[in-house]
């Protein structure tokens, strides 16, 4: 848990100590902003690369998702549609059958 956390630090200050080198560095004012720049519109692209990316992720995730629970709502229909045939088949089965008076009963015994 405490490895989640220390990631994001490092990064930041890995950023921060670059920014720190670049301004630092022994160039000429105006070719340093010009590199800083240049640095910050590769950034920039970077990012937009990594949200594409993460949108399409998200959206495949998303779509698999539905394919699953359109999979899951199917299945359970089928087994509710199952269990009331078996139903409707059992209380057939289970109907009493009509009482036929038979010519065998001895009257007046």
């Amino acid at each position: 848990m405490e490895d989640d956390k220390r990631i994001p630090y490092f990064l930041l200050g890995l950023g921060i100590g670059t920014a720190l080198g670049v301004l630092f560095a022994p160039k000429a004012g105006p070719e340093t902003r010009e590199f800083i720049l240049a640095r910050a519109d590769d950034s920039k692209e970077f990012l937009k690369r990594k949200t594409v990316e993460l949108k399409d992720n998200a959206t495949e995730i998303v779509d698999r998702g539905k394919q699953a629970i359109s999979k899951q709502k199917d299945n359970l229909s089928a087994a509710v549609e199952a269990g009331k045939q078996a139903y409707r088949e059992a209380t057939t089965a289970q109907a009493p059958a009509p009482v036929v008076a038979s010519d065998d009963t001895i009257e007046g015994v």
